[in-house]
């Protein structure tokens, strides 16, 4: 095991937050969204088989192949039914993806679209009738979803030792997004509740 990325002594207890390089892909979660993506090097986003955007949004718009819509018309026509974001990637010493893009036309740009179907967002939220307020819900819970995968992708990636006289006592792994966050907050809240436990 590599050494600790952070480590702290409370109550007897040693906390220590490592680097987790074997975490599952987000993607494999129960998203709301799926993310159609195409990369010339890198398998990114969700399986499918689309032969790029255009495709894609034909498909999701039911128009044939034929149409002679640009890409850009053919993203609003697909707000009619699906609520849709484009997801950038930013390639350099890393990946980095985002909804709203990167100011470096060079090592960034548009990789694909993250998108819900009006069906899907009906079936979850259980509405005859999806308004432009659940809509707004939607789209955050989306862009959520890509800065989770993003984190992936980058190796943002963490797991927990907590030991007592040298030993461990307990252990947690797969917490994506930065350690100071969910991985540390839980080992805190793990440690006092076992502090609590021994008295």
């Amino acid at each position: 095991m590599h050494s600790p990325i952070h480590e702290e002594s409370l109550n007897g207890h040693v906390i220590k937050i490592y680097h987790d390089g074997d975490v599952e892909s987000p993607r494999d979660w129960d998203n709301l969204g799926t993310l159609i993506c195409g990369h010339t090097r890198y398998n990114l986003g969700d399986e499918h088989s689309f032969d790029g955007g255009r495709e894609f949004l034909l498909d999701l718009c039911d128009l044939d192949v034929d149409s002679e819509l640009s890409v850009d018309e053919l993203a609003g026509r697909a707000e009619k039914y699906a609520v849709i974001l484009p997801a950038y990637l930013y390639d350099h010493s890393g990946l980095v993806m985002n909804t709203t893009g990167f100011h470096c036309p060079w090592d960034s740009g548009q990789v694909g679209f993250i998108y819900a179907t009006l069906d899907t967002i009906r079936k979850e939220y259980s509405v005859a009738r999806v308004s432009a307020k659940l809509r707004h819900r939607v789209a955050e819970v989306l862009k959520q979803e890509v800065a989770t995968y993003s984190d992936y992708l980058n190796g943002n990636t963490y797991g927990y030792v907590i030991e007592q006289d040298g030993d461990e006592i307990e252990a947690c792994w797969g917490f994506i997004g930065d350690y100071d966050g969910n991985c540390l907050e839980e080992a805190r809240a793990s440690m006092s509740a076992s502090s609590r436990t021994e008295m």
